[in-house]
């Protein structure tokens, strides 16, 4: 084992020591001898046969297992759309399996893509204790031997693992959907995007250009934050070896599908293979799923999200221990936003397969963890392929079919991977370089301009306001002030100022989308302006020093000019609609390093 990420592995476990134990009393006290529905007095039990009278004679069996089907479906979410038909390809699986199904409950999906620069972006991340909360609700009839968590994107698959780990005791699978085909080239859209940017494209040749982007069900294919769930799912062991990116509506995705029902059939505590879900989620499993996520350069998102879903599990895990692994474990995938390919050109070129031969190989993972799969993380050195209607493994690759897209062990892209911790005078931030060319502009010095919305520096930039050496001080983005929404459209005008050669950073309490990459960012500040972070007093004109390399964030003021100052003030709370409802989630929501959640 490489020995960095031994020693964070011990950490972890050692930091989590009293909250891991008391998860796992508390799992095994829940733990049932016979199907959970049978603790139920007659009228309750009754209760549960009268809504499903096809399964009245499996359910009156106290050998049959039980699943719940939870599911994130809608026909909103790309991602989503093709879960509508997996319940009834799951209840006709598990029925042949020996055990029959009930769909549980449906948890909401919010599209991001639909919501960026939207007044709905500001809920999005709040969905996610949202999705947690529905999960819990759905399993609270304790009618349930087993769950598969139907679910994709980017709060849905945190939620739903949030939620499921309340249950712990029961065995659970994520069932994805799959991304979609490949559509226009990432760059090539984004290219577009600044073309209208600067008035160049009519707003007809941007939308044929997002047609061709987002053009069927299935998961957008860039490597954003789905994506990095998926990653992250299949790093944890809890997908089926290679279920992450089969595309949609495909034989094989189907077939996968059907396995995952049989296979959560087989792991409930009435049968001989029983593997609850807080087993799998272990200390060991978290890390995997860290490596995985910095040697590919996912998404920022996940150092918010991986820690709401390993505290869930009573496993503790901070930005220092994502730093000091980033910094052991090289980059062996560069796809978009990290290079010219997408999800599609992972998959063909040895997909998770390879990854994890890889990372296996080299001594970055840890091989003796539980999976869904059964003990053991090498199963997963196996790629899934059809054999009739059915789905088998064989071998998967051991060298990458493209040496673009996959590097590997001996010859990465880059020695570290790419996530860096920013502490200065301002906190504590994230920055992600993996994306940004050959390692440059890591290091940005320049006047700050300050802005307390993303609308506010999308006039400015429409105002040719912005044409200079400059770090935008985007505040009053955090969890507590507006639900920290993602920024992604900035992306767009911060980059034609790149372009046009002046040295930019972005430096806030926010977030960016998955797909960020190219400008320089140190975002999820901690403490946020709203609750008393130095941002708040950043004032136009002040100079901020962005260094990577040696992991500062410095706003070059005086104390004394500091100690003088007032912070400023908040915008308005949001008028739209629905927003006043989510007030006093908002209030209490977590900071950004803890996980900025309102129930963990």
């Amino acid at each position: 084992m490489n020995k960095t990420v031994q020693r964070v592995t011990q950490r972890i476990i050692e930091r989590s020591k009293s909250s891991r134990e008391s998860y796992l009393a508390r799992m095994a006290a829940a733990k049932g001898s016979v199907p959970f529905r049978k603790q139920l007095s007659c009228s309750n039990f009754a209760h549960d046969l009268a809504g499903c009278p096809s399964c009245r004679p499996a359910l009156l069996d106290e050998k049959t297992p039980n699943i719940a089907i939870i599911s994130a479906y809608n026909d909103v979410v790309s991602a989503h759309q093709p879960l509508g038909r997996y319940p009834a390809l799951i209840k006709q699986a598990v029925a042949e399996a020996g055990g029959t199904a009930q769909f549980a409950g449906g948890v909401p999906a919010m599209c991001d893509g639909i919501t960026q620069g939207e007044p709905g972006m500001d809920l999005s991340l709040m969905s996610r204790d949202v999705i947690a909360l529905a999960t819990v609700i759905a399993l609270s009839h304790n009618v349930f031997d087993g769950a598969l968590l139907l679910g994709v994107c980017d709060k849905i698959v945190p939620g739903l693992l949030m939620g499921g780990l309340q249950y712990g005791h029961l065995p659970m699978l994520l069932v994805p959907a799959g991304p979609m085909t490949s559509g226009i080239g990432n760059r090539e859209k984004n290219q577009v995007r600044e073309r209208f940017a600067k008035g160049e494209a009519t707003h007809e040749e941007l939308l044929a250009s997002e047609l061709q982007a987002y053009h069927s069900p299935g998961t957008c294919t860039f490597y954003g934050t789905a994506n990095s769930n998926q990653l992250m799912a299949e790093m944890l062991g809890l997908h089926l070896p290679g279920a992450s990116f089969v595309n949609a509506e495909t034989p094989l995705r189907d077939a996968l599908t059907k396995a995952a029902a049989t296979r959560i059939t087989a792991l409930t505590h009435l049968g001989k293979e029983y593997t609850p879900l807080a087993e799998v989620i272990s200390e060991k499993a978290v890390v995997n799923a860290m490596v995985g996520l910095l040697a590919t350069g996912g998404s920022t998102n996940e150092t918010m999200h991986l820690v709401g879903i390993a505290k869930a599990a009573g496993i503790l895990i901070n930005w220092d221990d994502f730093a000091e692994l980033s910094d052991a474990v090289p980059l062996l995938v560069r796809i978009y936003p990290n290079g010219a390919g997408d999800i599609n050109s992972f998959q063909q070129a040895g997909g998770m397969a390879l990854l994890i031969r890889e990372l296996l190989t080299g001594g970055f993972l840890h091989e003796d963890v539980q999976t869904v799969a059964g003990p053991g993380f090498s199963r997963y050195m196996e790629e899934p392929v059809l054999a009739g209607e059915e789905v088998v493994w064989q071998a998967g690759p051991e060298q990458s079919r493209d040496i673009s897209i996959v590097a590997p062990l001996a010859k990465p892209f880059a020695q570290v991977s790419g996530i860096k911790v920013l502490s200065g005078n301002l906190g504590r931030m994230i920055m992600k370089i993996s994306a940004l060319a050959d390692g440059e502009n890591t290091c940005v010095e320049a006047p700050a301009m300050v802005f307390s919305s993303q609308h506010e520096l999308e006039q400015a930039f429409k105002d040719g306001r912005m044409n200079r050496d400059l770090v935008a001080v985007l505040r009053f983005q955090g969890p507590r002030a507006n639900g920290m929404p993602e920024l992604h459209k900035l992306i767009t005008f911060l980059s034609i100022l790149m372009d046009q050669g002046h040295k930019v950073g972005l430096v806030t309490d926010g977030r960016l989308s998955g797909a960020s990459g190219k400008v320089p960012f140190a975002i999820h500040c901690t403490p946020e302006a709203l609750a008393g972070g130095l941002i708040a007093k950043v004032q136009d004109g002040d100079l901020i020093r962005m260094d990577a390399r040696n992991n500062l964030l410095e706003l070059k003021v005086s104390q004394e000019i500091l100690a003088e100052r007032q912070p400023a003030s908040p915008p308005p709370e949001s008028t739209a609609p629905g927003h006043g409802i989510f007030a006093a989630l908002r209030r209490v929501l977590s900071g950004a390093e803890e996980g900025a959640s309102a129930i963990l």
